[in-house]
């Protein structure tokens, strides 16, 4: 059977098009892992990463640390000193009090956002989102500063129980794979529903990754996130932004960044569309 990559690209990425969202992993034995893997990690050197992004049109890149590596963001800052601050920023993971001199050095890599990571399966608990706010609150306070933002990964309930959270933060908010609402749960959903009215009415500060479909949809070629990607394009397309999420970890197998990429190209067919998505959205939300 063909992988979903051996298709091309079914539209041409216009010119500084980014994928704001994607990994790099590199050699255990030099970048060792941390405690919490989630997945088993493979290797995924930045040179392989930029094949795709050739194959793409990808010409912007924004690096996200991936949960194996906990917070030695090591892999990922070398990979972006490889690639230089014109073409790439990054979103790490830093103790929420971490000193001035290490959020100095990342931001003079193209450092923009910390990651708020939490496994997108984990079920549902009680008070789990209250625990999360001291240090929340000391990122928001800590990032306004520099001029970061803040970028949210966490299952769609979780999602949700934050969402009036993020509206009193001061500094921007993203929030992955279209912040994990399930995709059988349709666009009506009350808390997808609440996320269409941040985005517009929350006074531009959230954004939205069209990132990790795979993760919220299991119809064939993802067909029940339709909705849910129009709803959120039809409603702010001024804050979505589009990411890989290369290399797609323990979907690989089954799910390639050409075919997301074609997706995109499905959910918005408008050329104008596409460019903000691409090309405006994140150079405006990581500072091209």
């Amino acid at each position: 059977m063909p992988h979903p990559d051996d298709a091309a690209p079914a539209f041409e990425a216009p010119p500084l098009a980014c994928d704001a969202h994607f990994h790099v992993f590199g050699p255990a034995a030099e970048y060792p892992y941390g405690t919490d893997l989630r997945y088993p990690p493979p290797v995924a050197p930045l040179a392989e990463y930029r094949l795709v992004a050739t194959r793409l049109g990808i010409e912007r890149m924004v690096f996200v640390q991936p949960s194996a590596y906990g917070r030695d963001n090591a892999c990922m800052l070398d990979a972006m000193r490889e690639i230089g601050t014109a073409k790439c920023r990054g979103i790490v993971d830093v103790d929420e009090n971490a000193p001035d001199a290490e959020l100095a050095r990342m931001d003079a890599l193209g450092v923009r956002g910390v990651r708020i990571n939490v496994s997108p399966v984990k079920p549902e608990a009680t008070g789990f989102a209250a625990a999360m706010l001291p240090r929340i609150r000391r990122l928001d306070a800590r990032l306004n500063e520099l001029g970061w933002h803040l970028d949210f990964l966490g299952p769609g309930w979780l999602t949700d129980a934050l969402l009036d959270t993020m509206k009193t933060l001061k500094c921007e908010v993203s929030l992955a794979h279209m912040g994990m609402f399930l995709a059988r749960e349709g666009p009506q959903q009350p808390g997808f529903r609440r996320l269409l009215d941040l985005l517009r009415h929350g006074e531009g500060r959230c954004w939205v990754k069209l990132t990790g479909v795979y993760r919220m949809s299991t119809a064939s070629g993802f067909a029940d996130a339709a909705p849910m990607a129009r709803a959120l394009i039809d409603a702010a397309p001024d804050r979505l932004i589009w990411g890989s999420d290369y290399p797609h970890l323990s979907f690989a197998d089954k799910v390639g960044s050409i075919e997301l990429f074609n997706l995109l190209g499905e959910w918005a067919p408008g050329e104008a569309t596409r460019r903000k998505i691409l090309v405006d959205n994140p150079r405006e939300l990581f500072g091209f």
